[in-house]
């Protein structure tokens, strides 16, 4: 195809990078398909009409108004490879011209839900700790280094939130033998069965588990869910394990509770991030720090130049969109999601 007859796709991927998601090989397909402009999501609506009028992809997912649209009456589809598909675009006019709008946020739940596992595996038998005292010489041998310790396996297990990372995370824990329970006021009962768990509202999970890892999405009904009533109702030892986003917590609130000694914690992400020095959590005992790193992984990053590609190409045949998760017109207006500022 000459480079003329290439469709025309803008890469505004921040904080992202087309070497950091597409492989020396997936980038040079890219190339060799299309016409590739880089810029700044803000410099997206200030491009000549001329390049706005050729757009058929985004790359990113740029700050765009409903009269910069009006000047891209050729855009197919907007790839969001940052994860979060953020409030900065009006959907309704993109739904009504058939734009589709994707995220290839699903590649983190697999490394989210493997890093969820190491927690609880840490929280369970005091990996770390035992190791910080070992290299101090206090440690403890056999049976007296294992006053708190338990097992993962046969315990009880909540999942707050049953989407891609809910499922991957069912997934890693099949095979502990768990009896687990899920609530996710956006699925059906029967899907939650669909996948061996059972469905259970939020008071059931936070007071029937050992063991609770968080996964829901932000929206603009579960800011800060997770208060001290919510701690309260969990079992004396339970564990908590944040895995998907601050803001469904009242971090405060966490602090206070494992502070007591009534439950213990884990968290990848924060309320503001990066953490400053001198934040408490840093400092407090029965919590276990991750620095939004779990799903972080290069191999987790390439998977989202292979989805983009695909996607791309099926979009050329006239064919919808398959690897990347499609936003919902119900939904897509009601994420909260913070962008990430960090890869």
């Amino acid at each position: 195809m000459a480079a003329g007859q290439k469709k025309l796709v803008i890469s505004a991927p921040e904080p992202r990078t087309l070497d950091l998601i597409f492989t020396k090989e997936a980038r040079a397909a890219l190339d060799e398909r299309y016409r590739i402009i880089e810029t700044d999501p803000e410099d997206v609506a200030g491009l000549d009409d001329a390049i706005l009028g050729e757009i058929s992809y985004i790359i990113g997912q740029p700050p765009l108004s409903h009269q910069t649209l009006e000047r891209m009456p050729k855009l197919r589809a907007i790839l969001n490879v940052e994860s979060n598909l953020i409030n900065n675009m009006p959907y309704e006019v993109l739904f009504e011209r058939g734009i589709h709008v994707v995220t290839t946020g699903q590649v983190f739940a697999e490394p989210v839900a493997e890093l969820g596992l190491a927690m609880a595996l840490n929280i369970a038998r005091g990996i770390v700790d035992a190791d910080l005292d070992f290299r101090e010489g206090r440690e403890l041998w056999g049976g007296e280094g294992n006053g708190r310790a338990r097992l993962l396996s046969g315990s009880e297990v909540g999942i707050i939130g049953f989407g891609d990372l809910g499922k991957a995370l069912n997934r890693v824990l099949s095979g502990f033998r768990t009896t687990t329970r899920a609530f996710d006021p956006w699925m059906p009962a029967s899907i939650l069965r669909d996948h061996g768990v059972e469905p259970a509202g939020l008071d059931e999970v936070l007071s029937n588990s050992d063991f609770i890892f968080v996964v829901a999405a932000a929206t603009s009904e579960n800011q800060g869910f997770l208060d001290a009533t919510a701690f309260a109702k969990m079992r004396d030892g339970a564990a908590f394990i944040l895995l998907s986003r601050a803001n469904v917590v009242d971090f405060g609130d966490l602090m206070v509770a494992v502070e007591s000694g009534r439950i213990v914690a884990a968290s990848d992400v924060y309320p503001q991030e990066p953490l400053p020095l001198d934040h408490p959590v840093r400092h407090l005992k029965g919590f276990l720090r991750s620095a939004h790193r779990a799903g972080a992984l290069d191999s987790a990053f390439k998977k989202m130049g292979d989805m983009v590609l695909e996607d791309m190409d099926l979009m050329d045949r006239d064919l919808p969109p398959m690897r990347c998760k499609r936003a919902e017109r119900e939904t897509v207006s009601r994420i909260r999601s913070k962008p990430v500022t960090v890869n």
